[in-house]
């Protein structure tokens, strides 16, 4: 392993996991000294009945729920966070928890930027380190297993009007406390399953391999495919599994600590385009992407993919595939995995499959080298690269 002479590691959320988690938010309200919290979410979780689970928790308590915003859309916009942002202070809510997926998270981190900067304009917070004024306390409560946005200093809202997806990095985005309860996570359907979880393993192999890269977001991205690895497909098959579910709620965490102290690469660029242009979920995105970029990268950072072959594919794969090969091999993996989730779940695996078209290709790889992903890639990708990338994955 080569240290870098210089890197910097942070997270200081509070992580409360474990069956029945929920029961401390309360707790964590008063020791953050809010009383009034607004809470973030969307219509699935609401009418899956998860809402509720959160909600009765505060029935004995002297904390009083100020607003419950359930209509956050799958892909959230700027006139949705100004109107939460409106609401919030027209209830004199003090705090925010989030319960959702990537969504209703990142939804949540913008209102607190409204809010807390006491600007409306998200524009002008675009990028790294724009913030300055003390966030309100957040609170996450993740409903998929992927994102890890619970742990994350970042946060993507649409811009409608302009067609682009606006991104955001501060560590004063980080929520103060992160609630893993694996009844949270019990009824996502077996196809989000698997793409969230797709999602956490490219945020830890991208976090992994990446220029940035340091040994202490290396040891959480390795835990993280470990524990991929051994419950995904549990998880898809069987989704009743507390155990599996728990594991993968563990697993996003993780990946989500690491990429938080590294950054992801390509793979993300191109799917945050391919989501920009043609409405491609997030996960399905980095799915189908990760093998055809890893494939691009493998000249650069061959070594870094064989190193993790050994927690993808277990010990008894690592020691019989020949060192040469391991890279390679780990990439054919991560193919093999894709096709045993498309055959569990329908996951789309081509790019074809998830409603792009050859003739968004132009725009999604003019959009992908110039997204801030594509900075910490450990190799420069132009245009006709991304190209290819999009041709092979199609």
């Amino acid at each position: 392993m080569t240290i870098p002479r210089y890197y910097e590691f942070q997270n200081p959320v509070k992580i409360n996991a474990g069956e029945d988690a929920l029961r401390t938010l309360p707790a964590e309200l008063k020791r953050l000294q809010a009383a009034r919290p607004a809470v973030i979410t969307d219509k699935g979780v609401s009418n899956a009945g998860l809402l509720d689970h959160v909600l009765n928790g505060f029935k004995n308590s002297d904390i009083t729920i100020g607003l419950v915003f359930d209509e956050t859309p799958s892909d959230s916009s700027v006139t949705v966070v100004n109107r939460i942002a409106d609401l919030f202070i027209e209830n004199n809510c003090d705090s925010i928890i989030a319960v959702g997926g990537g969504s209703a998270i990142d939804t949540a981190k913008a209102v607190n930027i409204v809010v807390s900067e006491n600007e409306k304009d998200l524009r002008k917070f675009v990028g790294a380190d724009r913030l300055s004024a003390r966030p309100k306390p957040l609170i996450v409560v993740p409903t998929t297993a992927g994102t890890g946005s619970e742990v994350t200093l970042v946060a993507v809202i649409s811009d409608t009007e302009k067609g682009v997806k606006l991104p955001f990095t501060s560590r004063l985005l980080l929520p103060s406390v992160a609630v893993l309860d694996p009844k949270m996570t019990i009824s996502l359907p077996p196809r989000l399953t698997a793409t969230t979880g797709m999602d956490a393993l490219t945020h830890a192999v991208e976090a992994y391999t990446c220029l940035q890269k340091n040994p202490m977001s290396d040891a959480f991205a390795w835990s993280a495919i470990s524990l991929i690895s051994n419950n995904l497909e549990k998880a898809v098959s069987s989704g009743q599994d507390t155990s599996a579910r728990f594991a993968m709620a563990n697993a996003s965490l993780m990946a989500g600590v690491a990429f938080s102290n590294s950054m992801v690469g390509a793979v993300h660029a191109i799917g945050h385009a391919c989501g920009a242009v043609a409405h491609v979920h997030h996960g399905n995105a980095m799915a189908i992407l990760l093998p055809y970029v890893m494939k691009f990268n493998l000249d650069t950072i061959g070594h870094l993919y064989a190193e993790l072959l050994l927690p993808l594919a277990g010990a008894e794969i690592y020691a019989n595939t020949k060192p040469t090969l391991r890279a390679r091999k780990f990439i054919e993996e991560v193919l093999l995995l894709n096709y045993r989730l498309s055959k569990l779940c329908a996951m789309p695996v081509k790019l074809n499959q998830a409603g792009v078209k050859r003739a968004d290709f132009k725009k999604i790889a003019e959009m992908a080298v110039n997204d801030g992903a594509m900075l910490p890639n450990p190799k420069d990708l132009s245009e006709s690269d991304v190209l290819s990338i999009l041709n092979e994955a199609y």
